[in-house]
Parts: structure tokens; C-alpha cells; sequence
């Protein structure tokens, strides 16, 4: 016989003394909120404060901080509160923070879940993952040091993903000598960023996380300030309106089918309620239907609501997947062409016309930039003209997704209008964003079906079209060879066209340059050329440079399985500085030309492509004869 679990309520086991504590803690409400602001402006060591002084750390976590802080504590004796919070052995040593942690702490009043972002301008991106969930933001400001540069963005940042209500705590109130000059100084400079951020609600606090002064209790070192204490203001602030008001919203996460006499969809209500008989419609496809089961953990309910995860069974046998959205009253967006704000979290810049993913909910799909609007000047809050994004820049872009997206707009719901941007090579998350409204303008432009088809056209020509996608350095032979290699599929009576990079750059492209922006760009024009091409039926012979791996799984990806074949010329750069016609390798070592592809420039090999070719080791006839008989091999001719 099993023993009883003395931490379970539910067991008969458990006192009821403990039982209706459990109750009482999880019927007070949450808050979850941040802290942000400059490199060492405190926030470790404001939330350090405030674990401590709500009573709720163990003796031997005391013991491990008065020993962690005499061993690397940052401060002048006593407690280092920041290490509570500081768990990286990194930020110990740097006295930063690097990640961000989460605390849980709780007073009668309220329960609260804090996050400790870092300040440093490299990890604004950890600062934003901060923000994404929380309802409210403490901006914290060195009293020395006042308003900075990243007291700025974050703000933006806190505003921009939703966060309504900002506590402004002027910390190290204790090394400018509680000064209320100072105070009301740093509040009027900040008054201007909030002004312009509109924030629903502002509490400016003067506070020494490290001494506790206006943390937990008003403080007798700040007599001239009248308003109340960090906590209780913390538990009193009213912060969010309550998302079951709202449509319903549930992702669909699982699609769950044990038996082949249930059906149901799983996923956690994003916003909204629902209840056994209410009618809803999924989407994208807009089939309306209605709810035949609300089953919980607990089984079978009338209603679920916002917060809880459920599976729901529908009257009607409708397809459903993953990414879809089951939803009632006003319904969701359902676009292809988005216009968004987006924060870049990468190193390498964002490429307009790049494909990256798209995770949206339990959604994913390729996405790229189509446009970017402009970059957004944190310090100033005006619109710049740009063509990229750098790290952590923040801009308004129009996004173009492969699929429909099913989305809100991110003012009505953060989670079906927040969505992130991956690297379809690395997995690196590099972008994060919110959706402000579809671009219905675009959405309504659909497909022309047409009764002659690709395979009506490839019939008349006895081929199959494909495009052969040639690769490789200036100078490796890539057009020589996509030359000779048409000559001979001519002289056989196939039907071809030859895209040449430097001929297209004389029409075309001509407007492009050779950023790697302008590549990027480049490299989509003639993919979809090349793909109009294939569909008349031919075969098409693409030679151009094409640097960039992502822009050649862009091009791969818009052709049907065995349309694109990618031929790498992979001639080493010595030899191409060798024949050098154009003297072209001579003028990008003087610097006369700037990002040439293999000097100033980075070209990125082909990791499995069709064909590999080194015109060092094969002459341009005999590389054209191996690919005719590949063609032939293949049924391609």
C-alpha cells in the first residue's frame, strides 16, 4: 500500500489546514512582471530585496547567501541581494546579468512572478523574451546616472509588446544622499519618453534596493515623497483587463486520436470561453461547426476559459491540424501579407526577401521581408529610411508568408499577434515581432488558373523542364559551361532559355547593387523568373553567382520535387584570380570594388549540391556532356 503524498491536497493524507492553504494561494492573484533598465542599475539586487524581505527563502538559502556573498558579493559587506537572482557563474563574475531568471514570491495579497532581464544593450533580445509575457515593467535608473540610452529602449520595448503600466524606480537613492532634487530631476527627463509612449499608468518610486529603503515599507530617508511603497504598489495596481471577455481563441497544438471513435483538439485557450454547444468556425478554412465536448485534465466540463488546456470534440468531421485556430465571435486575420513591427536578434543583419520561418502560435511557415518600412530611432522615436536591420534595431516591415497565417492583431491579443523569425540553416531565433493589422490590399489577389498547364507545355516540347542552377565564383566558368551545355541540348532539339546573372543586370536588375541586401533581392528575381520558365515547359540554365545558401534553398524551394538541380562550379578562388579577364579580382583586392564575392564578400558553398564541377580538373564541353547525360538518365530529355 502506497504511502500518502504529504505535498498532494487531494490526498486524504494531507491536513486540511495545509489543504485551504493551498486554496488561499492559488485564489490570490498573479502579476507578473519585469525589471529592465542600463547595466547595473540594480534590478538583481531590487528583486534579491524583495525575496528577502517577503519572508519566503529557507535557512540554508540564507546560509548559501551569506556565504556567496562574502565570497563574490559586489557589496560593501552585509548581503549581496543580487545573488539570489545572478545564477550564471558569467554574471557572478561580471556582477551583470546575462539570461533571464525567473522568481516566484508572494505576500498576502498577491502572488507574483518576476523577471530579472539584462541591461546590456548585446542582450536585448533576452530583455524582450522578459517583456513578452509580463503586464508590467519596473525601469529601474541609477540615481547617479539618470536617463540612458537604454532607459530609452526599453522603454519602447516594454510599450511596444504590450506592457501598460511602468513603475519608474530611481535606485542608489542612498549614494546621491536621498536627494529629492535629483529625484524629481531624473522623473521630469523621463516624463518626456512617457509622454510619447502613452503609457497607461506611470508610479515613479525612489527606492535603495540594496538598503530597502521604499521596497517593502516607506522610508523615513525620503520624507518628501508622499506615494507609496514598491510592494504595495505592486499589489494593489490593477493591470490587465480579463482576456475571457475577449473571442475565443484556441490554437490547436495536437490533434488527438487514440481510438477511431474520438477525435479531438488539443491546445491552451489563447483569450475567450467556451462551452459544450457554443458554435465556432475554424480557420483558415472558416467551416463553422459546434463544440460537442469541453474535456479537461479532470474529464469531461461544461465551459473552459482563458489559461486552461483542453481538447475539444466538434459535432462536425472537419480537417483540422496543427496551426489551425478554433475561435468564436469576431474572427481572426487570416493573411499572407502582414504589415508588422519586428525587433532583429541577430548578429548577421536581416535580409529583405530572406526566407526565414514564421512560428505564429502553434504555426509555422516561411516568411520573408517584402519591404521594410523604416527603422524606428529609439533616442528620438522617428522613422528612419533603411534597408536593413542590425542587431537590435527595431523597424516596421511588410512580412509575406508562404501560407496564411491565422493571427490577431497584437494589441488585441499577444498571444495570436506576437510571432519570431528562425534561420532555416542555423535554427537561430532572429527576429521577434508583432502583427499590426493584414494588408487586405494583397490577400485578395489569388491565383489565375489557367487550362493550359505545365505539363500541357512540356508535352508539346518532349521534355521535362527543370532548371539547372549554376554556382560558384567570378571566374569559376559558371556561364562558360551553361554556354556549351545549352549548345548541345539545342543541337538535341530541346527547348531552353539561359539566364545569365551579368545579362540580367542590363534589365532586370539592373537597379541592384552588390550588397548583400541587394544579392538577396537578386538571386528571388531570377528564381521566379527561372520558375515562370519551367512552367512554359523548359529547361532553364541559371548562372550567376548566388553567394548565399538560404537564397538557393529560397530558389530550390519554389520548384517541385526534381525541378531544380544545383550545379556547384567549384573552381578554387586562386584560379579565378588566375584568368582574371575582367580584371575584376585586381580591382576588389585595391579596394576599388567593394563586396566582391570571395575578397570583401563571404560566398557560402553548396553543402549537397547535384553536380560539383571544377573546371581546373574538366573542361566546359566535357562538364556540358556529364549533365546531358545526367538529363538523359532521369527522363529530363
Amino acid at each position: 500500500m502506497s504511502r500518502p503524498d504529504p505535498r498532494d491536497p487531494r490526498d486524504p493524507g494531507v491536513p486540511d489546514g495545509l489543504e485551504r492553504f493551498l486554496r488561499e494561494q492559488d485564489a490570490r492573484p498573479a502579476l507578473r512582471f519585469l525589471t529592465c533598465g542600463s547595466v547595473d542599475d540594480g534590478k538583481s539586487t531590487l528583486i534579491g530585496r524583495l525575496l528577502y524581505d517577503s519572508k519566503l527563502l529557507f535557512d540554508d538559502q540564507l546560509r548559501a547567501l551569506e556565504a556567496d556573498s562574502k565570497a563574490t558579493g559586489s557589496g560593501e559587506g552585509g548581503l549581496d541581494f543580487a545573488l539570489l537572482v545572478d545564477g550564471l557563474q558569467a554574471e557572478r563574475e561580471q556582477s551583470i546579468t546575462i539570461d533571464v531568471a525567473y522568481r516566484y514570491f508572494a505576500t498576502a495579497k498577491r502572488r507574483f512572478i518576476v523577471a530579472d532581464t539584462p541591461g546590456h544593450e548585446q542582450y536585448t533580445r533576452n530583455m524582450a523574451t522578459g517583456a513578452s509575457t509580463a503586464s508590467l515593467a519596473v525601469l529601474l535608473v541609477d540615481a547617479r546616472r539618470g536617463v540612458q540610452t537604454q532607459t530609452r529602449r526599453h522603454s519602447y520595448i516594454v510599450r511596444w509588446l504590450g506592457i501598460r503600466h511602468v513603475v519608474l524606480a530611481v535606485n542608489k537613492m542612498d549614494l546621491v544622499e536621498f536627494s529629492a532634487e535629483r529625484f524629481d530631476e531624473i522623473v521630469r527627463d523621463y516624463d518626456e519618453i512617457a509622454g510619447q509612449l502613452r503609457f497607461d499608468s506611470m508610479q515613479c518610486i525612489p527606492v535603495s534596493g540594496r538598503h530597502g529603503d521604499n521596497v517593502f515599507d516607506r522610508s523615513a530617508k525620503t520624507p518628501w515623497y508622499a506615494g507609496p511603497p514598491l510592494m504595495q504598489y505592486l499589489e494593489e495596481i490593477d493591470v490587465a483587463p480579463d482576456p475571457a471577455h475577449q473571442p475565443l481563441r484556441l490554437p490547436v497544438q495536437w490533434v488527438s486520436r487514440p481510438n477511431q471513435d474520438f477525435r479531438g483538439f488539443c491546445g491552451r485557450i489563447a483569450s475567450g470561453a467556451v462551452r459544450r454547444g457554443d458554435s465556432v468556425a475554424v480557420f483558415p478554412s472558416g467551416r463553422a461547426t459546434k463544440v460537442a465536448r469541453v474535456v479537461t485534465a479532470a474529464g469531461d466540463a461544461e465551459s473552459a476559459a482563458s489559461g486552461q488546456s483542453v481538447t475539444l470534440t466538434l459535432e462536425d468531421e472537419i480537417d483540422i491540424s496543427r496551426g489551425d485556430v478554433i475561435a468564436a465571435g469576431e474572427a481572426p486575420i487570416v493573411a499572407d501579407q502582414l504589415a508588422a513591427h519586428i525587433l532583429w536578434m541577430d548578429e548577421e543583419p536581416l535580409m529583405p526577401g530572406r526566407q526565414y520561418l514564421m512560428k505564429c502560435g502553434a504555426s509555422a511557415t516561411r516568411a520573408s521581408i517584402s519591404t521594410l518600412k523604416y527603422r524606428i530611432d529609439v533616442d528620438t522615436l522617428f522613422h528612419e529610411a533603411a534597408k536593413t536591420l542590425a542587431l537590435n534595431e527595431i523597424g516596421v516591415v511588410t512580412l509575406s508568408t508562404e501560407k496564411p497565417v491565422v493571427c490577431d492583431p497584437y494589441e488585441r491579443s499577444r498571444e495570436c499577434g506576437g510571432f519570431i523569425l528562425i534561420d532555416l540553416f542555423s535554427n537561430r531565433t532572429v527576429g521577434a515581432g508583432t502583427i499590426d493589422f493584414a494588408l487586405r490590399r494583397a490577400t485578395n489577389v489569388r491565383w489565375q488558373k489557367i487550362e493550359v498547364d505545365k505539363a500541357s507545355r512540356a508535352r508539346l516540347k518532349k521534355q521535362k523542364p527543370v532548371v539547372l542552377w549554376f554556382t560558384g565564383l567570378s571566374g569559376a566558368g559558371k556561364s562558360t559551361i551553361a554556354d556549351a551545355l545549352e549548345r548541345q541540348l539545342t543541337g538535341l532539339g530541346q527547348h531552353t532559355y539561359l539566364l545569365d546573372g551579368d545579362n540580367l543586370r542590363h534589365g532586370l536588375n539592373r537597379d541592384l547593387g552588390f550588397t548583400p541586401e541587394a544579392r538577396v533581392e537578386n538571386v528571388r528575381r531570377v528564381a521566379e523568373v527561372a520558375r515562370l520558365f519551367v512552367d512554359a515547359g523548359l529547361i532553364v540554365l541559371a548562372a550567376l553567382i548566388s553567394p548565399f545558401r538560404s537564397e538557393r534553398e529560397m530558389a530550390r524551394h519554389l520548384f517541385e520535387t526534381g525541378e531544380f538541380i544545383e550545379i556547384y562550379v567549384s573552381t578554387p578562388i586562386a584560379e579565378c584570380e588566375r584568368r582574371d579577364a575582367k580584371g575584376l579580382y585586381k580591382k576588389a583586392r585595391a579596394g576599388a570594388i567593394p563586396n566582391f564575392t570571395g575578397i570583401s564578400s563571404p560566398y557560402e558553398p553548396p553543402e549537397s549540391p547535384e553536380f560539383t564541377l571544377d573546371t581546373t580538373e574538366i573542361g566546359a564541353v566535357a562538364a556540358a556532356e556529364e549533365i546531358v547525360h545526367f538529363l538523359r538518365r532521369n527522363g529530363y530529355i
